[in-house]
């Protein structure tokens, strides 16, 4: 597991934003892969702004965000010149890669994200996670168990599709297993491309 000590709303220097080709990262896997562990990490390395959708979509009490306004808003996210957004939300993905230029994919087995969510769950109960907007005590039900369980199959066909659709024109590090994720080696992937 790795500790983070980046900031929400930390923005690269000038000199880190030269060192780097990549400047909006997008962020995508199951729940319970580990996206906003990485991009706070990467945040941290690259001195890029990081965004967790789930802090946008979901207001105090888990009220969801209506959809045309949760449109603007993601456009409105993506306006940014250096960022790296985690979250999945296919409804909005086409918007967010539109304007990325590199993806990290964690398409990892349903098992370890479903172990890795119910562990955090448990851990978090009753607490508001820094990646979630105030007021969404983390909880677990069957609704949440069902979207956990199911996310997988449900996104992972999306996530194929459009990254086929833009094939040659971002460059996509595809990690299919938890020991893939070295952050030196996604480091060298972001800055190599």
């Amino acid at each position: 597991m790795w500790i983070s000590h980046a900031k929400m709303g930390d923005i690269r220097t000038e000199e880190q934003a030269k060192d780097s080709n990549l400047r909006r990262i997008l962020i995508l896997g199951s729940p319970g892969s580990g996206k906003s562990t990485l991009a706070l990490k990467l945040g941290e390395r690259l001195g890029l702004e990081v965004i967790h959708l789930d802090r946008h979509f979901w207001n105090p009490g888990w009220v969801q965000t209506p959809i045309p306004e949760w449109m603007d808003k993601v456009e409105e996210l993506v306006a940014g010149e250096n960022w790296i957004i985690e979250g999945n939300y296919s409804r909005t993905l086409f918007i967010r890669i539109a304007r990325a230029d590199g993806v990290i994919w964690l398409d990892f087995p349903r098992l370890g994200c479903f172990y890795r969510c119910m562990k955090r769950a448990v851990r978090d109960f009753g607490k508001s996670r820094p990646d979630m907007a105030p007021g969404c005590l983390e909880k677990v039900d069957w609704g949440f168990i069902r979207h956990v369980w199911t996310s997988r199959e449900r996104e992972r066909p999306i996530v194929e599709s459009v990254l086929e659709v833009n094939e040659g024109r971002i460059p996509v590090l595809h990690l299919k297993s938890i020991r893939n994720v070295n952050i030196d080696a996604i480091v060298g992937f972001v800055k190599s491309n």
